[in-house]
């Protein structure tokens, strides 16, 4: 558990390229055909673009889903995946949430998910050849790449506003059976082993935000995440923010399940890792592709009403 943070300290409130999947398809609310202009040639419904809906799929094993929502005007969330084609290798996951309330939101964080999974991707530290010298090096991948992830935020947003471009950040490296993570605001990183394996669901990541210092001092965590500014974030990239160093930590599995990389528009609906962890169970088989699984998540979380952006990154160990 967290230790307690100062609630009245700084705080922001968050409510066509190579890396999308163009997909040609009919018009969801009537099967018509979509214009050049982008809108049903029957019903006149504006479809939706490749940033409001992409996916990602590098590899078998890997894959992530990036979702607009149902009540967003645009899709504000970033998702970043890369992995090796060897199930279970070596993959990187990078989840990141624009500040809805912040200008550029949703080119801030595409910025920073895409230069954080290129830090991620070219720098594969071994340490001094023990474990904790692994995690180590492959923790201070993660803080440079959260300082790439800031620095692209600054770089492609303007200067200026008294209401900087900002985002969270969330990641995993996936090496084998080891995880290393990190994450700065409330996008958030959970372990999954599958049901009747050894070893229980976690939440990883520990948010900087109102509600997990609420949930620090001994507030319920349902009430905490639906309590008055539940979504207000302590720490952001962004060109205004007092300190965008991650929170890292190591998990070794060492069973099969499914390490997950978030932003709020999923865990709203189901924040424990009990929860997350049932609710795959229930979309999921063994043998389920990632990307599947991943597209089921989100249109789990617009079911429930899609209130926010919705991202899912996914690696099946």
């Amino acid at each position: 558990m967290a230790a307690p943070i100062d609630i009245t300290r700084s705080i922001k409130t968050e409510t066509e390229d190579e890396d999308t999947v163009v997909i040609t398809r009919p018009c969801a609310n009537c099967g018509g055909v979509i214009g050049p202009d982008g809108y049903c040639q029957t019903c006149g419904t504006r479809a939706p673009t490749e940033r409001d809906h992409y996916t990602e799929h590098p590899a078998s094993w890997v894959a992530a889903c990036c979702d607009r929502g149902v009540r967003h005007h645009r899709n504000e969330d970033a998702t970043a995946v890369a992995a090796e084609p060897a199930p279970g290798s070596r993959a990187v996951l990078v989840v990141c949430d624009g500040v809805s309330t912040s200008l550029d939101s949703d080119i801030a964080s595409l910025a920073a998910a895409r230069a954080a999974r290129e830090v991620l991707v070219a720098h594969r530290p071994a340490g001094l050849g023990t474990p904790a010298s692994r995690v180590a090096a492959m923790s201070n991948a993660v803080m440079q790449a959260a300082a790439s992830a800031n620095a692209a935020v600054i770089d492609t947003t303007a200067a200026g506003s008294d209401n900087a471009a900002s985002c969270t950040f969330a990641a995993a490296v996936v090496e084998g059976d080891l995880v290393v993570f990190g994450n700065v605001g409330d996008s958030r990183v959970y372990w999954l082993p599958d049901h009747g394996s050894s070893g229980e669901p976690i939440e990883l990541s520990v948010d900087d935000s109102v509600a997990q210092a609420r949930i620090a001092m001994g507030t319920p965590r349902d009430e905490a995440e639906k309590g008055p500014q539940a979504h207000a974030i302590t720490k952001w990239l962004g060109r205004d923010s007092p300190d965008f160093s991650p929170r890292t930590g190591s998990i070794t599995t060492g069973s099969p399940g499914w390490v997950l990389v978030c932003s709020d528009g999923l865990w709203n609906y189901a924040s424990e890792a009990a929860a997350i962890q049932s609710l795959v169970a229930e979309l999921s088989t063994p043998d389920s592709d990632p990307l599947g699984l991943a597209v089921a998540l989100v249109n789990w979380a617009n079911g429930c009403g899609g209130k926010d952006n919705i991202s899912v990154a996914l690696a099946r160990l």
